[in-house]
């Protein structure tokens, strides 16, 4: 009885509530041709899409400055604390960016410096050996888009991460550049990396020439930004600790460090 219901369910739309009785060995498990939950239902892919795409709103004065510099400006230069969404803000700039059509694909770029700890002896290839210090970075675009999501940008070549080595010699045309922990760069790298931008792109720096990984002296960062403050057509935005969106913590403890 229970699997003829079943059957004429599937060929005619019709379940016969009859055919369940409690006593019986299959339960009822709301099945029903409308709405509802389905891990591989249409709109239940539309909801859990949609929950990525939302629009930036600033937390602070320094997070204003900074969105607004994105909009007007070809490169700009953020810097600030740890916490005040230099990463996150560039990251979902790039990520609306190349949802609107705007650029054609998105490079994120970090240097690979170690912050103290020596992971040359992990086993793996050289892929393995960077993935560390490019998590970051995978981190902040799923949280702007699902991961099945970024796995396909990525395997098309519309997202691209790299180390800094990677970059030279190379022009980087149609192109939101995002480049991270900038504070690790040295002159020579950071002039490097500021001459891929091509046309058509935008490149956004980012770093905390305070919480340098290099030798004394050695960060080009604080210097390539006090020089670009002359240059009308680069932005340089310089978050504070007020600015600040993490823990509050954070905030309280770097005024003590």
């Amino acid at each position: 009885m229970t699997k003829r219901s079943a059957k004429r369910f599937l060929r005619e739309g019709h379940l016969d509530e009859a055919a369940f009785q409690p006593d019986t060995k299959v339960r009822r498990l709301n099945v029903h041709t409308g709405g509802g939950w389905s891990p591989m239902g249409h709109a239940a892919n539309e909801d859990r899409d949609q929950s990525y795409v939302k629009t930036i709103k600033p937390k602070s004065e320094g997070q204003a400055a900074l969105l607004s510099a994105i909009d007007e400006k070809n490169l700009i230069l953020a810097l600030g604390p740890a916490g005040t969404g230099k990463t996150y803000l560039a990251i979902a700039k790039a990520v609306e960016a190349l949802e609107a059509g705007k650029v054609g694909r998105i490079v994120l770029s970090r240097p690979a410096v170690e912050a103290g700890e020596s992971i040359g002896f992990l086993p793996g290839d050289m892929e393995d050996k960077l993935a560390p210090y490019l998590r970051p970075l995978y981190d902040a675009l799923t949280d702007r888009l699902s991961m099945k999501r970024v796995k396909a940008l990525m395997a098309e070549g519309l997202i691209e991460i790299a180390p800094v080595g990677y970059m030279r010699g190379r022009t980087l045309n149609n192109a939101f550049v995002v480049i991270d922990e900038a504070q690790n760069c040295t002159y020579v790298q950071l002039k490097m990396l500021l001459t891929r931008l091509g046309w058509n792109s935008t490149m956004i720096v980012t770093g905390d020439p305070a919480q340098s990984d290099l030798l004394a002296g050695v960060s080009g960062l604080a210097d390539v930004a006090d020089k670009f403050e002359s240059v009308d057509t680069i932005a340089v935005v310089r978050l504070k600790d007020k600015d600040i969106v993490r823990h509050p913590l954070v905030a309280q403890m770097l005024g003590v460090l």
